[in-house]
């Protein structure tokens, strides 16, 4: 008999997508039974939880002072309550990856990274060699403690559920460790990780000044904004626009790249997008090799016949 808990991520007001592509994964399993862990402050958002297709129940545990945010608090609660499940499951993204290994720890036993694909409740496929290779886990381990890598799967988004809320309070907040603030860029455009449609630019648009052509496209069609590591590195840009191994990695339907060579690591993050355009001056450019449609040009003459025909 097998269970799943799953440890459920939000921005304060809203359940992140993450949390449904875990539960995408979790059913794979073909589990007696899925329930999800909220570290909050606000009930509104177990609600959103409860109402997930599939969720048994929400263990909803009510949280001060941003001790949710932390790690260090809630990972201790995690793992007693992952006593009690086969699987411990959260997504593969900053705060997953912040809270797992320390549940893992916690429980004694290895944490299967990044899955990808869902064999059967004990053997999963994982990317290694930054993508370049895809290897087979098998864990026989008395809690299988996981990321889900959250870009290859599609979130869950039927809201017909109705699962028990059972409240409870954070008794043993960490005292060593205390939330300061939370610094994140202004901006209307859509989240990188969770948008439909993204333009990213690289090296090749050749400032942080000329980087507004890439924006305006952006905001002509609704979509997220992201770069190379070369372009960061370069200044072009801040890093959480970073797209690849070491930034974000994305899965979006439409993926737009502009000066954009097609290093492994930029095309870790991008493996599953929908459809890959790639733009660039180089008709050698590795992108090419990956891209759906492709076209050898001057960026700075094809994004402005492109805004002009949209």
């Amino acid at each position: 008999m097998s269970k799943v808990l799953i440890l459920a991520e939000h921005n304060g007001s809203q359940i992140n997508q993450s949390t449904a592509k875990v539960l995408t994964a979790a059913k794979q399993l073909n589990a007696d039974a899925i329930d999800v862990v909220l570290f909050a402050g606000d009930a509104a958002l177990a609600s959103q939880v409860a109402s997930l297709n599939g969720v048994n129940a929400v263990k909803f545990v009510q949280c001060a002072d941003n001790h949710d945010q932390l790690a260090a608090s809630i990972a201790p609660t995690v793992a007693e309550l992952g006593k009690d499940y086969t699987h411990v499951w959260g997504p593969s993204t900053t705060f997953g990856k912040d809270v797992m290994p320390r549940v893992a720890a916690l429980l004694g036993v290895n944490q299967v990274s990044d899955v990808m694909e869902v064999i059967d409740a004990t053997t999963f496929k994982r990317p290694i060699y930054a993508g370049n290779a895809i290897i087979t886990v098998k864990t026989d381990t008395a809690q299988i403690v996981a990321t889900v890598r959250t870009a290859s799967f599609a979130a869950e988004k039927a809201m017909d559920g109705s699962a028990a809320i059972n409240e409870s309070n954070l008794e043993n907040a960490a005292s060593h460790t205390t939330y300061v603030s939370l610094s994140s860029g202004n901006s209307d455009r859509p989240d990188l990780q969770t948008a439909s449609k993204v333009i990213s630019g690289g090296r090749g648009v050749g400032s942080e000044e000329n980087f507004k052509i890439v924006y305006d496209l952006a905001d002509k069609i609704g979509a997220a904004t992201g770069a190379s590591r070369a372009a960061v590195d370069a200044g072009y840009v801040p890093n959480d626009m970073q797209v690849g191994q070491t930034g974000k990695i994305i899965a979006p339907d439409l993926y737009m790249c502009f000066g954009i060579s097609g290093a492994i690591q930029h095309l870790t993050g991008i493996k599953d997008a929908g459809t890959i355009v790639a733009i660039n001056k180089d008709a050698d450019a590795p992108i090419f090799e990956v891209a759906d449609v492709g076209l050898v040009g001057d960026l700075f003459k094809i994004i402005p016949e492109m805004m002009e025909k949209l």
